[in-house]
């Protein structure tokens, strides 16, 4: 909006108004700026402080439709309206907002701020443990990092009391009678919208109800608010789409996340490129690229990242007598199959894969890569295969080609490598505790640990699989750490952590937290240890290797990356295994169902991500999975 001085009408003016079926009754409290058109301002009634600008744009819309910017057949109150807007239909009123340049708003019920709002900002979100406790507090700016230490860092009551008041200050700043309405925005269609505040180029068309929310919208990111959708205490983060009748009740969503096709959620929080359809979340903490689309799907009392649910998957918090307290975490990567089923509390690993139903509240947390199947009411352990499946790296490599966040500034710093110290320090643990294990139980055809049964063959399959994973790291880090001539210092060869995406050292992390000054603050430095990740990491790995000479480091690293590989190939192949043809070739020959396979699938030489595998093998490259 320009900076154009505004001035009282003319006596002309108001004639013309008054002759277009406009009303107010003390025209001196309606300024405009010079420019102003009144004939293109008709059937509107005035009241409170009004400012308007210049109409001189003419909307074209699809199908070639053309609209000329003014105000039609709407009441107005206390609002300034900047210039080329065009409000047309509002069936009650639009009260206190500042309407911002080239905005377009129809037939909508009712735009009102009333009384003092934070739009969304400050609202407790009771994830996790629906009874409270863990409540976050959300903002426009919130990252999953400060979630995720909002939420499991409440054993620092001093920090989390610093954090309130940084948060506190952040909603003052942000708390007006006044609502805006960015340069740009689209309302058509729409119900009632209280307490809003929307950002740039926002498109809400068809919402059904909008209570006390933030719209956080941007030129780059524009957000999509879509048909029959409804949310109350809310913020919607640049670049996301919430559409087709979902519902969202105390629940921050995170940037360039899609949330549609009737989901329902409350009391949750979602952050970057989360995808929800069809299904329920209650007081789930989902952290970048969480991932359910099956109606019957719940998510309930749990945190999760780099997750898929498949159909029918779904948990309970119900074994209380105090209450909804229970919970669960699925560390990064975990995969749900269909229709398995998880009594919380419980702990999984990163990069497992669940099947079947759980009950004895296990804790796989120190292995990762693993398979959790249940027989006869029992969860046995497979360590480590999942690494060796093609799903597992085909899912590590296209995250960072999924990343649809176009906003200048970005919320959360993503660690997106599938080895890392996070990862291959819990792989340290598992080939220890399997070890210690296997001599302490001896003479058992089946294990026991942690909630969960682990058979003599899958222990020891496990153990071979940690210790080829821990030489493909370890060689790929030091290869690449060698060639860009890093030093080794200590910084970093502590325990590293996974805040909800970001992957760091838990001594930088504490160190930030112990400094922090400001929100903003916080981000930006937890962002730049992303930036640090490699000479941090370098420090963390050529620690826990040891002294060996760096060649075998890395001539050992290339021999486990390619037995690993040949597995991974192996498990690809299954795909392309003839019982996979069934369906194929219908109402040919048996060649015709081969010809048919290839046209549709091609073989498996010829599959992008075979011939990657091969190519890295053949070249002798040691490549860390992206």
């Amino acid at each position: 909006m320009s900076n154009s001085i505004y001035r009282k009408l003319s006596g002309k003016e108001i004639a013309q108004l008054t002759e277009n079926r406009c009303s107010c009754s003390d025209w001196n409290s309606v300024e405009v700026k010079d420019g102003f058109l009144a004939q293109y301002v008709q059937d509107v009634s005035f009241s409170g402080i009004v400012k308007l600008g210049t109409f001189n744009r003419l909307f074209e819309l699809e199908g070639g439709v053309q609209k000329h910017s003014g105000i039609y057949h709407a009441t107005i109150h206390n609002c300034t309206i900047g210039d080329d807007v065009y409000i047309c239909s509002i069936r009650n009123y639009i009260a206190n907002y500042t309407i911002c340049n080239d905005c377009y708003i129809e037939n909508v019920d009712v735009i009102v701020v009333s009384g003092e709002s934070s739009f969304g900002n400050g609202v407790k979100v009771a994830v996790l443990d629906e009874t409270g406790g863990r409540e976050v507090v959300i903002y426009n700016d919130l990252s999953s990092h400060l979630a995720y230490i909002y939420a499991f860092y409440k054993y620092k009551p001093e920090l989390i009391n610093h954090i309130d008041r940084l948060i506190e200050e952040y909603i003052q700043q942000h708390t007006s009678n006044q609502g805006i309405i960015g340069k740009g925005a689209r309302i058509i269609n729409s119900g009632v919208l209280k307490n809003i505040c929307i950002g740039e180029h926002a498109k809400i068309e068809g919402a059904s109800r909008l209570c006390n929310g933030s719209v956080n919208s941007s030129y780059l990111a524009p957000v999509y608010v879509g048909n029959d959708v409804t949310a109350d205490d809310f913020i919607i983060s640049s670049g996301t789409v919430v559409a087709d009748g979902a519902k969202l009740k105390r629940c921050f969503v995170g940037q360039a996340c899609q949330i549609r096709s009737g989901f329902s959620a409350s009391d949750s929080l979602f952050f970057s490129n989360c995808h929800f359809e069809n299904g329920e979340a209650c007081a789930l903490f989902a952290g970048p690229y969480t991932v359910s689309h099956h109606k019957s799907t719940l998510l309930i009392g749990c945190m999760f990242s780099f997750m898929n649910a498949g159909s029918g998957s779904n948990q309970s918090n119900h074994m209380y007598k105090l209450g909804p307290i229970h919970y669960g975490i699925g560390e990064r990567g975990v995969k749900l199959a269909s229709d398995s089923y998880i009594m919380w509390p419980a702990l999984i690993g990163a990069f497992s894969l669940v099947m079947g139903r759980h009950y004895n509240h296990a804790d796989t947390s120190d292995f990762p890569f693993s398979y959790l199947i249940e027989n006869n009411g029992q969860t046995y352990l497979a360590p480590a295969v999942n690494f060796a499946t093609v799903g597992t790296t085909r899912d590590a490599r296209k995250w960072p080609n999924r990343d649809k966040r176009t906003d200048k500034k970005l919320l959360d710093s993503i660690s997106f490598a599938l080895l890392n110290p996070y990862i291959c320090q819990k792989v340290i643990n598992a080939i220890n505790i399997l070890k210690t294990i296997e001599a302490e139980q001896t003479g058992k055809d089946v294990y026991q640990h942690n909630g969960v049964l682990i058979r003599k063959s899958a222990l020891q399959k496990g153990i071979k699989l940690y210790n080829l994973i821990l030489d493909k790291y370890f060689g790929e880090v030091t290869e690449r750490s060698t060639k860009l001539g890093f030093e080794y210092k200590k910084e970093g060869t502590e325990d590293w952590v996974d805040l909800s995406g970001l992957i760091a050292p838990k001594v930088s992390i504490n160190k930030i937290l112990n400094n922090a000054s400001s929100l903003e603050g916080i981000n930006s430095s937890l962002g730049q240890l992303l930036i640090d990740n490699d000479y941090l990491e370098w420090n963390w790995a050529k620690n826990k290797s040891g002294d060996v000479a760096l060649q075998n480091v890395i001539e050992k690293g290339k021999e486990a990356t390619t037995l690993l590989n040949e597995m991974i190939i192996k498990d690809a192949e299954k795909e392309f295994d003839s019982k996979f043809m069934t369906g194929f070739g219908l109402d040919g020959t048996e060649k015709d169902t081969h010809t048919d396979f290839q046209t549709v699938r091609g073989t498996l030489n010829e599959n992008p991500f075979v011939k990657d595998l091969q190519r890295s093998d053949n070249e002798g490259e040691n490549t860390i999975i992206q």
